[in-house]
C-alpha cells in the first residue's frame, strides 16, 4: 500500500517530456525552503494500492513517470513493487527524486531495490543556499541528475544528459 498525496498528469517540470508525477507522503529531510513541506507528514495523503496507481498510469499512455514527494525512498519497498509493474506493463521511463545521495542508497537494501528499477535519480537535499532557478529539473546546485543504469554499470556516478 502506497501513501500518495496526489498524482499530477501531463506535467513537464519533473523530468523531460510529459510525465505523471506521483507525490508520496513522508519525508524526514525537512529541507529549509522546501517547495512541498506538506509532504513531510508520513500520515498525509491517501493509501492507494499498486493497481490503483497503475490504472491511473495506464489511462495516460503518453506520460512517463516520476516518483517524488515527500521522499519515495521512505516507501522504497512499495514503490519498487510499483516500479516493477510499470516495467512489466509499459514502456514508460521512471525518474525518482530523493533527498538521499546515490552513494547512500547503494548500501540500503530496500532503497537500492527501488534505485535499480529507476532510469534517472535526482539526488540530494534541497539547499536554499545553493538555490538556482536556472537549473533544469532540480532546485539547488548540489542536486545531481544521475543516469542510474550507467552509474550502476560503471560503479560510479554518471550524470544524465538529454
Amino acid at each position: 500500500m502506497l501513501r500518495i498525496l496526489k498524482i499530477i498528469e501531463d506535467t513537464m517540470v519533473d523530468g523531460p517530456g510529459l510525465r505523471s508525477s506521483i507525490y508520496c507522503a513522508g519525508c524526514a529531510h525537512a529541507c529549509p525552503g522546501c517547495h512541498n513541506p506538506q509532504s513531510w507528514n508520513f500520515s498525509a495523503g491517501e493509501p492507494m494500492t499498486t493497481e490503483q496507481v497503475m490504472q491511473r498510469l495506464l489511462n495516460n499512455p503518453f506520460d512517463d513517470v516520476t516518483f517524488t514527494g515527500g521522499d519515495p525512498m521512505y516507501q522504497a519497498h512499495d514503490f519498487a513493487v510499483l516500479a516493477r509493474q510499470i516495467r512489466q506493463r509499459t514502456n514508460k521511463t521512471i525518474w525518482c527524486y530523493t533527498g538521499f545521495k546515490f552513494e547512500q542508497l547503494l548500501n540500503m537494501p530496500q532503497p537500492r531495490e527501488l534505485l535499480e528499477l529507476c532510469d534517472v535519480l535526482v539526488d540530494g537535499e534541497y539547499k536554499e543556499s545553493e538555490r538556482d532557478i536556472s537549473l533544469r529539473f532540480r532546485g539547488s546546485r548540489n542536486q545531481r541528475i544521475i543516469d542510474v543504469g550507467a552509474s550502476l554499470k560503471n560503479n560510479k556516478v554518471i550524470l544524465w544528459s538529454d
